[in-house]
């Protein structure tokens, strides 16, 4: 059945291609997040190893998120490595040490990319394709990773 909801298809189309891209991110960030939480050594291990995993578990609602909302606007997810890693804007590997230290910059950064490409979107979803639901949606998303970003932030103080 054909998706109606008030916006063109063509508008739907270009949103779903940009969320394709975040869920992309999404998925990196989820899988560095994940490696870090398994891989993370020091002193530190304990409270790092429950930290990364309080992290990915907010990123896997996330994901879920961000492809169900390209599923409502009638389009299908990526949903491959290989899709992920064409669709990313994020480094899939940074050479680094495992303590928590190197793990924390480099999510951090990650954090920032993706708040980045989220707030470039905010505008153009609503008023490029009209589409303020997606604009909404993704305003609370950048909070998320704004918050993320500053509990992760607030360790290398």
């Amino acid at each position: 059945m054909k998706t109606n909801i008030g916006i063109t298809e063509a508008n739907r189309k270009a949103v779903s291609t940009q969320l394709a891209k975040l869920l992309a991110d999404e998925y990196v960030l989820y899988t560095k997040t994940r490696n870090a939480h398994w891989n993370v050594e020091g002193p530190d291990f304990h409270s790092m190893h429950v930290f990364f995993e309080s992290q990915y578990d907010q990123l896997d609602e996330i994901m879920d998120s961000v492809a169900e909302r390209i599923r409502m606007l009638g389009h299908y997810a990526p949903a491959t490595l290989k899709s992920f890693l064409q669709l990313t804007h994020l480094a899939e590997l940074v050479e680094r040490s495992n303590d928590s230290i190197g793990f924390i910059r480099e999510l951090v950064e990650d954090h920032e990319s993706i708040i980045e490409f989220i707030r470039g979107n905010i505008n153009p979803f609503a008023n490029d394709y009209h589409d303020l639901g997606t604009s909404d949606f993704i305003t609370g998303l950048m909070e998320d990773h704004e918050k993320m970003a500053w509990m992760l932030r607030s360790h290398l103080k």
